[in-house]
């Protein structure tokens, strides 16, 4: 069942300034997560994360109890809940990504802008890879609807541009997923952001070479 939630992939290190809903205190503790996930993420060894984004995760709600309105905080509260998920796996790690899930709706809800429209990458990237009825809630079409949302708002975002181009890459979409991963990797830096930015370069070089691989 190691597919069930191979959700390591959904990193969601979304981008952007945090909008102006947030306070200076919630901008600080935006900061200190997407800073701590791109560590757990792409620097601390495997059999260390889960334990890592367990803890991370009870400092993002607690972020989001202080500020219950703030879709930045919501957005990455639900990406936190993800990456967890994908650290642990298997069957038991369904409720969790259903939890990241009503996070991620309920920043739409709140402000379907926020983070440049992260929350709708998020979101469409839990359902092209959660299992569907009945085990989950996956969902192809729904996850093509929202990517499509994601890319309306940031179209040249690397986040959107390298979860479409996966998701294009298991659809055997093979010409359109180059495209989508070729404009993640033109993506502007983001600012303090370079440990995500990096990380998620070597994923889209690594897609793309499988890509390559298909078209020859």
């Amino acid at each position: 069942m190691k597919r069930l939630l191979a959700l390591c992939s959904v990193l969601l290190a979304l981008a952007s300034q945090p909008s102006f809903a947030l306070s200076p205190a919630g901008e600080s503790s935006l900061r200190q997560i997407q800073t701590r996930w791109a560590e757990i993420n792409y620097q601390l060894p495997a059999a260390q994360r889960q334990a890592a984004f367990a803890r991370l995760a009870s400092e993002a709600e607690s972020a989001v109890v202080g500020e219950p309105q703030a879709a930045e905080l919501h957005i990455w509260h639900g990406i936190v809940l993800s990456t967890w998920a994908g650290a642990k796996g298997g069957l038991g790690a369904l409720g969790l990504v259903k939890q990241a899930k009503t996070e991620l709706e309920k920043a739409i809800e709140f402000d379907a802008q926020a983070l440049d429209g992260s929350a709708y990458t998020s979101l469409a990237s839990l359902y092209y890879q959660v299992p569907g009825w009945p085990i989950g809630f996956g969902d192809e079409d729904k996850a093509e609807a929202l990517f499509q949302q994601a890319l309306a708002l940031n179209p040249n975002g690397i986040d959107p541009n390298y979860f479409h181009g996966d998701f294009l890459l298991r659809q055997k979409r093979y010409g359109e997923a180059r495209t989508a991963l070729e404009k993640a990797l033109a993506a502007p830096a983001r600012p303090g952001r370079e440990l995500a930015d990096t990380g998620r370069r070597e994923e889209a070089q690594a897609l793309l070479a499988q890509v390559k691989e298909k078209l020859e």
